[in-house]
């Protein structure tokens, strides 16, 4: 299939806005339902009614994404074939020159107790301009071994980029990041023998870290998401579509920008985002909005923010239809119930409107009604093809 629907893409007029919310995915608990349930989303269960809705796993059963893959599946591009480490994600999403040999980590500045235990994976979500004079001081005191470079730069709030350059590298590294609170940081380990030298390299360069954060309330860097710079297919080559990723977040600029998207500079918020596309509305065929606050209030185990954020873009929804769409996607890239405060597996639910996409049974939109959609349960990297065909952008298979 990833191989099938390029090759059928044809030209269209018709345009195409995905819109994800980060984390949308929820659970019900004995306690209480998803967020997406308890949310008052009048326009969004408005377009269910008028289309069609699903349910979408984004990686394989029991498997859970993290946000490149998701995106990447959202994108139509096979998470498995097309892995991407965060650390290239956030290279990209603050522009930084990633080169053939690099290997680049996501950072979290996180806090250790006096017993080297990790209890708190955010630093209390440190705002940015903390984050930047941290990594500033990190800059001007690690001193790294032989001619391997290193560069750290700030990304947003708690999160950052380290890249390490020279000879011999290699991204096989696993994460340091142990996911979970109470327990020390994981040491920088090699997958196979040719990252063992670049894990010892790491391992120096945390020790520093730790000595020179002594004190600081992120007194410490977690690492995930190690990588280096791999080709992909371009989006525009890949489906004849000109696409504009709009995100407020890093990471996902740089993803869009892997991909091949135009990327405006980081806007404000999601009502910036709208604003963005309706000013750019004649020159592109596909609108990627990208909208966080419904993951980071999820993570942080924040039940009522995560509905306020859903409830954000709801509100926007009758702006973006205005502007006659031929087909509008709205889902998540995994799920982030509140109640897990982490990723999980849960299959996404999705919904698609347009004059093309067809009606189902379903009149709102949540987790319970859209698994009874007409779309079924399908994977992630498979909606492209929906988007495609319900502008009639594909064109017939066989004789």
């Amino acid at each position: 299939m990833q191989e099938l629907i390029p090759s059928l893409v044809r030209k269209s007029d018709s345009k195409i806005v995905l819109l994800v919310l980060d984390g949308l995915g929820g659970v019900r608990t004995s306690e209480r339902a998803s967020e997406l349930l308890d949310a008052d989303t009048p326009n969004l269960d408005r377009m269910a009614a008028e289309g069609m809705s699903g349910v979408h796993t984004v990686v394989a059963p029991g498997v859970t994404p993290g946000s490149g893959a998701g995106h990447m599946a959202l994108f139509g591009y096979d998470p498995v074939k097309y892995l991407l480490g965060r650390g290239a994600l956030s290279a990209a999403g603050v522009a930084f020159d990633l080169r053939p040999g690099d290997v680049a980590a996501r950072v979290n500045f996180c806090t250790l107790d006096a017993d080297g235990r990790v209890i708190d994976r955010r630093a209390g979500r440190i705002p940015t301009e903390e984050n930047m004079r941290l990594c500033k001081l990190l800059r001007e005191n690690v001193k790294m071994e032989g001619d391997v470079e290193f560069f750290l730069e700030s990304e947003r709030d708690h999160r950052g980029l380290l890249v390490l350059r020279g000879m011999g590298l290699s991204a096989d590294l696993k994460d340091t990041d142990p996911g979970v609170v109470g327990i020390t940081p994981n040491p920088p380990t090699a997958r196979g023998t040719e990252a063992a030298g670049t894990a010892i390299l790491l391992e120096r360069f945390l020790d520093q870290v730790r000595l020179i954060l002594a004190g600081e309330q992120a007194n410490f860097l977690l690492l995930r998401g190690f990588d280096t710079l791999r080709p992909i297919e371009p989006f525009a080559l890949r489906y004849l579509l000109k696409a504009r990723g709009i995100a407020s977040y890093p990471m996902y600029r740089g993803l869009s920008k892997i991909v091949g998207m135009d990327v405006p500079p980081e806007t404000a918020g999601w009502e910036e985002s709208v604003e963005d596309m309706k000013a750019h509305w004649n020159d592109y065929d596909f609108f990627f909005l990208h909208q966080k606050p419904t993951d980071s209030a999820g993570e942080d185990g924040d039940f009522a923010r995560k509905i306020a954020a859903i409830e954000q873009v709801d509100r926007t929804i009758p702006e973006i239809l205005a502007m006659n769409p031929g087909v509008v996607c709205v889902t998540g890239d995994h799920a982030t119930p509140a109640a897990f405060q982490r990723h999980s597996w849960q299959p996404v639910p999705f919904l698609m409107w347009g004059e093309n996409v067809g009606v189902d049974l379903v009149d709102r939109f949540d987790e319970e009604a859209a698994r009874l959609g007409g779309f079924g349960h399908q994977f992630g990297k498979d909606l492209m093809s929906f988007m495609l065909a319900s502008t009639m952008r594909l064109a017939t298979f066989g004789a």
